[in-house]
Parts: C-alpha cells; structure tokens; sequence
C-alpha cells in the first residue's frame, strides 16, 4: 500500500488495520505528513504543524500495539484541531495578532479525551480571526484556499480542517460551528462535517458553559469515521452544566441500519427563506429524492423558520458580548471587521432586544417541534451557492440577486442553528465546474443516531466523497 493510499484510508479502516498489525502507526503518521509536506505549501490548511512529535507518538502507540496493550478506538491515528481549541505545549492562536505567541498550559476537554482514546495531534488549522466568518483567513496565518479550485476559498470558519483532511494531512479533524461552520466547509472540500446538539460535546474551558449557540463537532472524509470520532469527545461533563448526560461510546455503531420506512421532508428554500443557486437547488433536491430509492418517503415540505434572522442577529451580538469579554476593550487591535460589527452590536443591545429575540426563539422551537413530529429527518441544502471566490469575505449575490444583512450568506446553516436540531453536511455531488456540494440532513431533537445512520445510508448509495480534489489527484500522479 502507497503512502497516498494509507492517508486517504478511512479512519475505521486504519483504526482496524493498526489493531490486527497490518499497518504501524508510524506509517500512518508518515503518510499524513508526506501529505502535509507536499501539498500544504499550496493550500496553507495546517498553520501550526505537530508532525514531529506526532512521530514520537507514533513510535509509542507502535511499541503499544506490539506488547498487546488495551488499544483506544482511534489508536494511532492522526488527527487535526481548529486553531480555536486549547492544546497544551502547542501554539494556539484563535487566528488573531493578541494571541499569535499563545502557548495553553492545559487541553481542552476535547483534546483530552481525543489523546486517551489514542489519537495523536498532528497540527492545528486555520480559521478567521476568532472564528467569526465564512472565508478561512486571519492577520496571523494567512488564506486558506479550496483544493478543488485554488482560486476559491474552503469556507469558514472550520476550513483549515476542512481542507486537512480533503488533502490526506490527516484521518480526522475538530470544528466548531455557530451559524455553519462545521457544514459549510464540508460542503465546499466534500468532506463530512457534523454539528452535534449543544452539550453532547461539553467545551471546556469556554467563558460562557451554558452557551447553547456554538458546538464543537467532527468533521472526517466518511460519516461512519464522524460517528467514531464523535463517540470519543461525546459523553457529560459536570463542570458544563449544559452536557448532555448519554454516554458517547454507542455512538461509535449508530451509521447503520438505513432509513427504510422514514418520512423524509425535503425543502429546498427553506420556504422561500434562502436564495439558493439554481444548481445546488437541481443537486440537492436530486440527493433529497434519493432516499426514496433507500426505502424513505420524502415529501417537499418547510418547517416555519421566517423570523430566524430576527432571532439571529440579536442572539449573536450578545453572546459575542459573552465569549469575547477579555478582548472587548482591544477591538482596536483586532482586524475581523465581522466580529468587530457584532461586538459593536453588543453595546447597543438593551435587555428588551435579548428578551424578544429569546421568545421569538421558543416560539420558532415549538413550531419547529411540531414540523419534526411527522418527520424524521429534514433535508436542505449545506449553503447556497458553490465555493466562492477567496477574495471575497462571504456570497454577496445569488443567481444575480443580492443578498442583504451579511448573515444571510449562512442562512441555510444558521436558520436550522436557531432550532438546536443536529444537522451534518454529506458530499451529495458536483457542479458543471466540478466544485463539490453538500446535503444537510437535520435529525430530531438530540437524535445524532439518526442523523448519522441517514447519511451512512446515503452515503453507501451514492459515494461522492471518494472523489478526490484535483491538486491530490496532480500530487499521485506526479509522485
């Protein structure tokens, strides 16, 4: 077996192959970073490389398998964290100038469990500046760019892991997602990307443990290797009163059994909430009626979402107030202007502004609730449009139509952000210019199980996500 094979091995399979000895974790970290060497150069994904230690580890983790060690379920493999997540001894930098020299002390929770389950850390990857935006870029790194296009941008802000794992410089990578950042990247790199309820990964630290907005999620090249990444970081944690108390561990099987004799609905626009691009409307609804095929009834149908954007406009601004306390007072050292709108947005919020966009909230819940009674799964579009231009900050027009308050561009993950539902973005095919597309497949309340079982069963079917970016397919060639 290649190197280029080993790296694009799913983490299941190069799990299991290091269990029976069939492969060392040296050869698996080795495949990573000859990855790593060839093609970062060009992409700019990993932004703080590991490579080297995750070497060391990987001779241990070998030592381990050859003693016949109890092995974790990710022994050996390699392993990308956003460059928003605390590692201990590696730099961490939330992607801004007031943190560029940053070195934690501790991990996050995440991480901790990640390492005990045997995963070895291989670098940290790019983001925007604090997370805030859907064009992977900062002051201290630099633009991240698409491999299926260079001219393009992966999304934001998970796009640096997003791109990682498109180009084989690691098995498994960590997002987080607010408004879409787990799920528009996906969609842009095909690749998985998997926004999980809020507490079913406890974030630790996190100035602000009852935040119910933004998760940490998995993102992998195969829903089955999400769903094992995810068994790992799942699980309650008391020192975040919002964690959800089911153990993470069966999770690990949840992708199988299919959705036949499921009632699926399908909406392409969110009612005519999104302005969505003709050719993922034609894709996504092709990927939608599909699960047909898979035994599902899928019905055209939308939950009543209308008043999202009044929810999320206020709700944003006020938990920016809430996470970014320590860097209010240095806004003026701060480049992200995206972030810098919603912190100004903060100041002027009064109590009543929270209060309405609150119980606006419950009412939008209960209405949701109800739609999600006649149905298990909920399918749309990841994002409306394609890839978009690296120079531009997020999509300014849709099929020649404007787009207005800078969160519309994200509106298709943002909207189903407001209901708390778990959502995943699965490759479900591409466009005339060969740029990859995502399905949103969205669960019931704190039903990942679903969700991930539905997109297992989908992505059987139709395996879109074995395609490779051009510039890898360039790298095998030439090597």
């Amino acid at each position: 077996m290649s190197a280029a094979e080993i790296a694009f091995l799913s983490a299941v399979e190069a799990a299991a192959k290091i269990r029976d000895r069939e492969l060392s974790p040296v050869e698996v970290i080795d495949a990573a970073l000859a990855q790593y060497g060839a093609l970062n150069p060009v992409v700019n994904a990993v932004v703080t490389p590991a490579y080297e230690q995750a070497r060391t580890l990987a001779r241990e983790a070998e030592q381990a398998v050859m003693r016949g060690d109890a092995l974790g379920p990710l022994h050996g493999l390699p392993i990308g964290l956003k460059d928003m997540t605390e590692t201990a001894g590696l730099r961490t930098t939330y992607g801004s100038m007031l943190y560029e020299h940053n070195v934690p002390e501790a991990d996050a929770l995440l991480v901790t469990r990640l390492k005990q389950a045997g995963g070895i850390i291989v670098g940290k990857t790019n983001t925007p500046e604090f997370a805030a935006g859907s064009n992977t870029r900062n002051p201290v790194f630099g633009q991240t760019l698409n491999p299926w296009n260079l001219d393009l941008n992966p999304g934001g802000s998970s796009g640096g892991s997003a791109v990682a794992l498109a180009t084989g410089m690691c098995a498994l990578a960590e997002g987080s997602d607010h408004g879409g950042s787990l799920r528009n990247p996906a969609a842009y790199c095909n690749v998985v990307g998997f926004r999980v309820s809020a507490g079913r990964i406890p974030a630790y630290p996190n100035p602000w443990v009852y935040d119910p907005f933004s998760v940490h999620g998995p993102m992998a090249r195969t829903v089955r290797d999400a769903a094992l990444m995810l068994s790992v970081m799942a699980g309650p944690d008391e020192r975040v009163p919002i964690s959800i108390s089911e153990p993470g561990e069966p999770l690990a099987h949840a992708a199988e059994g299919g959705v036949k004799g499921w009632r699926v609905a399908w909406s392409p626009d969110l009612g005519g909430l999104l302005k969505v691009d003709r050719e993922v409307r034609r894709l996504t609804k092709a990927a939608a009626l599909r699960f047909a095929d898979l035994g599902a009834t899928v019905e055209e149908a939308n939950p009543d979402l209308h008043d999202a954007m009044e929810i999320i406009v206020p709700l944003r601004a006020m938990r920016t107030g809430a996470i970014h306390q320590r860097e209010l007072g240095l806004l003026d050292r701060v480049e992200n202007a995206f972030l810098k709108q919603f912190a100004g947005r903060a100041r002027e919020l009064g109590a009543l502004d929270v209060a309405v966009a609150e119980a606006k909230r419950s009412a939008l819940w209960e209405r949701v609730r109800g739609f999600m009674e006649r149905y298990q799964l909920l399918l749309l579009p990841s994002t409306l449009t394609a890839a978009f231009p690296k120079a531009l900050e997020r999509v300014s027009e849709v099929n020649g139509e404007a787009l207005g308050d800078p969160m519309e561009a994200s509106l298709a993950t943002y909207a189903i952000s407001t209901t708390g539902l778990p959502a995943l973005s699965v490759p479900c095919g591409f466009t005339a210019a060969d740029l990859p597309i995502g399905l949103q497949i969205v669960g019931r309340w704190r039903r990942e199980a679903d969700v991930l079982r539905a997109a297992a069963a989908f992505e059987d079917a139709f395996p879109h996500h074995l395609r490779r970016a051009p510039i890898v397919e360039s790298a095998r060639q030439s090597g």
